[in-house]
């Protein structure tokens, strides 16, 4: 049950005045709500600048360029002459320095004659341009009279909007909400308050929506860091919940006599590199414990994890149990099942994928041999968590990450047995940091290694003023019977502003097209999955030679005789996302390529991405580069600033935060974890504020 006290904060955000059906519309795409937001979204919405008002020039000595308020008599009006609504509406004011201007654009008729009544004072506040020799303010941003100005702030917000919403209905909105704030109480501990220097939490929503100095809303401040605390605090104490639940002491183990395994190494045509062994070795003792096991595994893009996840399943096998391998994609999860598939036939085990595309007669067919223990490993999506997925004895639950799978699939997943273990993969290395961040304190193994007889990559980056030398190159390739990916940015034409230089999929197929004709194909995003699955099998058997394609091909493609790679518009890529798609080439034996076709002229963050890529493959030293220099959600290969799953925290400022916040969940759950008495009460309302309350359950649950 949501704590009383935060009632208020729960209130759709159209209870406040002047938000009626068409604000709450827009509302919901600002902060990013599928139903009405609440007024707790709202305050946790900050500002991403200010305006100085404190400026009170004589017109006189108003400086072009700067936001000024000044103290005016409204002299005369000239409206919009009719029939002409693009004149505007100009108003003549002065001081006993000179005269301003202040002009509006498709005024309302009578509002601005309302606003300025001729002969009075008003203070007017806007940036100040000289027009003609004249100083103006088009548009003030406020005009207030005597009563006003005594309520006009001397720093004002500015707010991330979207269109339609203007920045003054977000400010007389969170006024609103501001003054509904309940006294909330304290959840952080005494001795983090004091070395942190944080204020309560009502002090820094007040200061960063209310700034009294222009620092206050900077994200480094004590204000921000505050909330961003809280909003890591609220992400580490779900997660220790989580892992506190699947920690448990747990009853019969899940590892075998390794029969299964040897038979899977004995038919594997290369030897396991040192820390693929080390990996089975950890997964295989933690297995045998008498507490579950909860193992983040993170290699790079082809450093053999599938395998080291088939040997975890093999153990399981061994005794009698089942597991199951959640893919966040379908091509993923095939992906995983072609390598899978020949290892686990030679070792007598029995494996099936299962995602949308299993329908009727098959899917029911799959459901019972899984009910009765027939099926070892099940593959699939999150086809997987439906209700009438039943297996006999699930013992290990392998979660393919990619970050798209939250805490509640996890334990959806694990629900479906009795003290199932958990292996998570991730095929992006994550920085130490974040790893906290995401998955609290899991024990890691990482896969360091290329496999035996993986070649370098030879990445160059070219401009895209030589792309005929490129198209000419990839034919003397396609002659000599290669195979080659071209990576664009975009499926087809966009409106989108500032992106007139990026080439779409479908027109580059064109043009590829007619000079090579039938051995070039396509694939992005928006097709349905068997077109899809058709095109890359032609690929994958050689009958097309080049594939045109998006960043669907990112993760999970495996074409070894594929040697080179080309990405347009490589400047417009993350580091994460250039270091996947490269890792689609070099999986065979032969030398290969990449190239990076960028656009002039570079910008400073873009030059030193492609600088990095040029210089190493190791996924580990790229993901640390990434967060240096984008400090975002993009090193993960997810698009919004900040971290995914979180508004406020940023990786790049609040970095020694996240350590903090873990290590304070870790004292909480070992001295109150069932969150009982006041500081009990104070943390669930945490979590219900950052809605990290679906870990509540779990304290009471066995």
């Amino acid at each position: 049950m949501r704590p009383a006290l935060l009632n208020p904060l729960f209130a759709p955000v159209t209870s406040l005045q002047g938000v009626g059906p068409k604000q709450d519309k827009l509302f919901r795409y600002l902060l990013d709500r599928e139903q009405t937001p609440r007024l707790v979204d709202l305050l946790l919405h900050l500002p991403s600048n200010v305006i100085d008002r404190r400026a009170r020039p004589k017109i006189r000595d108003a400086v072009p360029g700067t936001v000024v308020t000044l103290e005016v008599t409204v002299d005369r009006h000239r409206p919009s002459p009719p029939g002409r609504s693009k004149a505007p509406h100009i108003v003549y004011a002065s001081d006993e320095t000179g005269d301003v201007l202040l002009t509006y654009f498709r005024a309302q008729p009578g509002y601005v004659e309302k606003l300025l009544p001729v002969g009075e004072t008003r203070y007017v506040s806007g940036t100040a341009q000289m027009f003609d020799g004249t100083l103006q303010i088009v548009h003030p941003d406020r005009v207030v009279d005597e009563a006003g100005l005594a309520k006009l702030p001397q720093i004002d917000t500015v707010y991330p909007l979207t269109e339609g919403l203007a920045v003054g209905s977000i400010r007389r909105a969170m006024v609103q909400a501001l003054a509904k704030l309940p006294d909330l109480p304290e959840w952080i501990s005494p001795e983090v308050m004091r070395r942190c220097s944080f204020p309560n939490v009502s002090e820094a929503l007040h200061r960063v929506h209310e700034p009294h100095e222009l620092t206050d809303i900077l994200p480094q401040e004590k204000f921000w860091s505050r909330l961003a605390f809280d909003e890591l605090l609220a992400g580490q104490l779900a997660l220790a919940l989580v892992r506190a639940r699947l920690r448990r002491p747990a009853g019969a183990r899940h590892a075998g006599d390794g029969k299964l395994r040897s038979k899977i190494i004995d038919a594997l045509p290369y030897a396991l590199t040192v820390s693929q062994q080390e990996a089975a070795k950890a997964i295989a003792d933690d297995l045998a414990k008498p507490i579950r096991m909860l193992r983040l595994l993170q290699g790079d893009v082809g450093s053999g994890k599938t395998v080291v996840a088939l040997l975890a399943a093999a153990a399981v096998a061994e005794s009698g149990k089942q597991s199951a391998l959640m893919a966040p994609t379908e091509i993923l999860a095939r992906q995983h099942i072609k390598t899978i598939a020949p290892l686990a036939e030679a070792a007598g085990m029995n494996i099936t994928i299962l995602t949308g595309r299993e329908k009727g007669k098959e899917r029911k067919d799959i459901l019972a041999r899984l009910e009765s223990g027939e099926i070892d490993l099940l593959v699939g999506t999150h086809a997987l968590i439906q209700d009438d997925v039943i297996f006999k004895s699930l013992a290990l639950a392998i979660v393919d990450e990619q970050h798209r799978f939250g805490v509640r699939e996890r334990l959806t997943l694990t629900e479906k047995g009795d003290a199932v273990d958990v292996l998570v993969l991730s095929a992006t290395p994550i920085p130490r940091t974040l790893v906290l961040t995401y998955f609290g304190d899991m024990d890691i193994s990482e896969l360091r290694e290329k496999p035996a007889g993986r070649r370098e990559i030879d990445t160059r980056a070219v401009p895209k003023s030589r792309i005929s030398e490129t198209v000419d190159a990839i034919g003397r390739a396609l002659d000599a019977g290669k195979r080659a990916y071209w990576i664009c940015p975009l499926v087809e034409e966009t409106d989108a502003e500032g992106i007139e230089h990026l080439t779409n999929a479908t027109k580059r197929f064109e043009t590829l097209h007619k000079r090579f004709g039938g051995r070039v194909g396509l694939v992005h995003g928006q097709m349905k999955g068997a077109d899809k699955d058709e095109v890359m099998a032609q690929f994958a058997s050689g009958e097309i030679q080049l594939l045109v394609a998006t960043t669907v091909v990112e993760v999970g493609v495996d074409v070894p005789q594929a040697t080179i790679m080309i990405i347009e518009n490589a400047e417009r890529f993350g580091l994460a996302q250039l270091h996947q798609l490269r890792g689609r080439i070099g999986r065979g034996s032969e030398a290969s390529t990449c190239i990076l076709l960028y656009h002039e002229p570079l910008g400073e963050i873009a030059a030193a991405r492609l600088k990095v890529i040029r210089e190493t493959t190791d996924g580990f030293r790229i993901a640390e580069e990434d967060l240096r220099l984008r400090g975002e959600g993009e090193v993960l290969g997810t698009r919004q600033s900040g971290l995914p799953g979180y508004k406020i925290a940023r990786p790049e400022i609040h970095g020694q935060l996240i350590a903090q916040a873990r290590d304070e969940a870790v004292r909480i759950m070992q001295d109150n974890p069932h969150l009982t008495g006041e500081r009990g009460d104070a943390l669930r309302c945490l979590l219900y504020l950052y809605e990290r309350d679906e870990a509540l359950p779990l304290i009471g649950a066995g």
